[in-house]
């Protein structure tokens, strides 16, 4: 049986130490909220997939960007539209179908994965630089070179391999990226 309190602390204190608030992380979110701000003048779409907790991750973020700016947004998550491209494509490749489906040349993609090893999301990132996507952001933990990781243009890396940790850390830097852009609207 483990001491609670002790584990509690210990949360709290991973979780804090794991948000980061180095030069080099704070000059990329910058980069990252620059990126964004540039889809206001552009008839262009923000596009944002993630997989379990990191899919309601990729909803609240893609909802409060589209309902705090003049930024278009589109997450994924609706179960039809998965399980039919799942069903007709393979699960590794509903991703691709969809990005292939509604993507168009200079669209951004955002890729949510706490392993970084998602082949969905892979997939995804190849098809969004055949169709020339301007840019892919992820945000992935565990492994530092992982698959997803590797593939992006703007890397967001969480030293971690506590998937509670890793995907709340996404949330907090996500929704901190809108409050960011709210705040200079």
């Amino acid at each position: 049986m483990i001491n609670n309190k002790k584990y509690l602390k210990s949360y709290i204190l991973s979780f804090f130490n794991n948000v980061s608030n180095s030069e080099k992380d704070i000059d990329a979110f910058l980069k990252f909220s620059k990126i964004l701000k540039s889809y206001e003048k552009k008839n262009n779409i923000v596009h944002v997939f993630g997989n379990g907790g990191s899919a309601s991750i990729a909803s609240h973020f893609s909802m409060d960007i589209t309902n705090n700016t003049n930024i278009k947004c589109l997450n994924y998550n609706d179960a039809s539209l998965i399980t039919c491209y799942s069903n007709d494509f393979g699960f590794n490749n509903w991703i691709s179908r969809a990005i292939e489906k509604y993507g168009k040349k200079n669209d951004l993609l955002v890729v949510i994965s706490s392993s970084g090893k998602s082949k969905n999301m892979i997939n995804g990132i190849k098809t969004s630089r055949k169709k020339k996507f301007s840019n892919v952001i992820t945000l992935t933990g565990f492994n530092k070179n992982n698959p997803v990781k590797k593939a992006g243009d703007l890397n967001f890396w969480l030293n971690s391999k506590e998937y509670n940790i890793v995907e709340n850390i996404h949330q907090f830097w996500l929704l901190m990226i809108v409050d960011l852009i709210k705040k200079n609207l």
